[in-house]
C-alpha cells in the first residue's frame, strides 16, 4: 500500500489512463476526482459488513454496442490523421 501527501490540485496517475485528482477537504473528509475510462469499475466503500447492502448502492453503466465502439474508433482514427496530415505537409517545406 502507498501513502501519499497531497495538496489541493495536485494528482497521481495509475498506468495510462487513471488520474487521481486531490480537490481539497476539510476535518476528516477529502474530495478525490477519478479520472478513468467508462469501462473500467470504480467502486466506492464503506465500513457496512455486509455485501449485499453495498451492491445496491452501485450501478454501473450500461455497455455500447461492438457497432459503435467501432464507429468511435473510427471518428478518433480520422481525426489522428487530419492533425497527422499537416505535420508531414511541414516538413516538406
Amino acid at each position: 500500500m502507498l501513502k501519499l501527501s497531497l495538496k489541493e490540485g495536485e494528482y497521481v496517475n495509475i498506468g495510462d489512463n487513471i488520474r487521481v485528482v486531490y480537490a481539497g477537504g476539510s476535518g476528516k473528509n477529502g474530495r478525490l476526482m477519478i479520472d478513468a475510462p467508462r469501462e473500467m469499475n470504480i467502486s466506492r466503500s464503506n465500513n457496512d459488513p455486509n455485501p449485499e447492502k453495498r451492491k445496491e448502492t452501485y450501478y454501473p453503466e450500461p455497455k455500447i454496442s461492438e457497432e459503435a465502439q467501432h464507429e468511435i474508433k473510427k471518428i478518433i482514427w480520422n481525426e489522428r490523421q487530419k492533425k497527422a496530415k499537416p505535420a508531414k505537409a511541414d516538413k516538406k517545406a
